[in-house]
């Protein structure tokens, strides 16, 4: 049973995170984040990290994508014509695609990440305290990393959302 939701739910994320990417509409794409963000807090419920899952909707679903949005509905977006791509998008497009490949390589030929031995695993996330420590500690690089994302993230939908004026000038 445990296989069989873990599936669902990585499939749910899956699918709301390509909606993300793929969405031409910027309303429709944070709402497919919102999805995604949920999905994933349900991956963390299958891990009986209740906290994380709590926290995630908490404070990403309910604060982050409701910043997107109010973002997004100010900035007043209408899916104007996008100005035509130069050689930089291009070359950035093809550099990030090269590095996700990259990455796909190296993890299929490491393969399988080996399994730890569950009887000497600490239970760590069972005390606040200790899940708290290694968080600001062992895993602080990646909540900064995290946060630089969102605020990248967000100064994005700020600049898809700008109106461009002036085009017809350049032209």
């Amino acid at each position: 049973m445990g296989s069989l939701l873990f599936t669902t739910f990585a499939l749910f994320t899956l699918i709301a995170a390509v909606g993300v990417v793929v969405n031409k509409n910027a309303v429709n794409a944070s709402l497919c984040l919102l999805l995604s963000l949920v999905g994933v807090a349900g991956l963390f419920v299958g891990l009986e990290a209740y906290l994380l899952a709590f926290l995630l909707l908490l404070v990403y679903a309910g604060a982050i994508v409701a910043l997107f949005l109010f973002i997004v509905m100010l900035l007043d977006t209408k899916g104007d014509a996008r100005p035509t791509l130069n050689r930089l998008p291009i070359v950035a497009r093809i550099l990030a695609v090269g590095l996700v490949g990259a990455g796909v390589i190296s993890f299929v030929a490491r393969g399988r990440l080996p399994e730890p031995d569950l009887a000497n695993v600490p239970a760590l996330g069972a005390n606040l305290k200790l899940y708290a420590y290694q968080l600001f500690t062992t895993y602080l690089l990646p909540v900064q990393i995290l946060g630089f994302l969102l605020l990248i993230a967000m100064l994005g939908v700020i600049v898809l959302s700008k109106k461009f004026e002036g085009l017809e000038d350049i032209k």
